[in-house]
């Protein structure tokens, strides 16, 4: 996500439609993208991506552009959706639904290279679900997002070392699933 100028930012917190609009079309791909990896399915990440929008909206005139819009926007966007995680009774199937992958296509890609990205798409979605809330938003927003643990820290609003902690829970469950083979029997 590019950073959204200033003056957009501004027009956009004085009620200006157009600036808005801007800045969705600008960040709306990289809310959903983030949301659809806390919450896991396609559904979810879409009703929790207009509530983040909506958030931002209401909330813009009071941005102080104290950090940067992406780390604004990612804590609105991680947090909207743990709440919404946390909130919502566990799915104890465990299944990955074909439909939940989001379907990447490329001009040159084989049927095999379709099939082998989405199974690992499937594999990334079982275990992001095999994590708590609050390991899978560390995962998706330092190994999926690129973010340094500063700025993890910062959307989160949790300490430096919390996060440590998290990731560290986090990859040690993930490479336990990996090694006992439980990611070949979820799929």
């Amino acid at each position: 996500m590019s950073e959204i100028s200033s003056d957009i930012l501004k027009k956009a917190a004085r009620g200006d439609i157009g600036a808005f609009e801007q800045i969705y079309k600008e960040t709306s791909g990289f809310i959903y993208n983030v949301v659809f990896r806390i919450a896991g399915n396609k559904e979810d990440a879409c009703e929790i991506t207009q509530d983040v929008f909506m958030k931002i909206y209401r909330s813009l005139k009071f941005f102080k552009e104290q950090s940067s819009f992406k780390t604004w926007a990612y804590r609105i966007a991680a947090n909207t959706a743990l709440n919404f995680v946390r909130g919502k009774p566990k799915d104890v199937s465990g299944k990955v639904e074909l439909d939940e992958i989001e379907e990447v296509s490329s001009g040159g890609a084989t049927a095999r290279d379709n099939i082998d990205r989405e199974i690992s798409q499937k594999r990334v979605k079982f275990l992001l679900d095999k994590l708590n809330p609050e390991q899978r938003v560390c995962i998706v927003l330092r190994e999926m997002e690129g973010l340094d643990y500063k700025d993890m820290a910062k959307v989160l609003n949790i300490n430096i070392n919390t996060v440590r902690t998290r990731l560290k829970r986090a990859r040690e469950k993930l490479a336990g699933l990996v090694e006992k083979g439980d990611i070949k029997n979820g799929l």
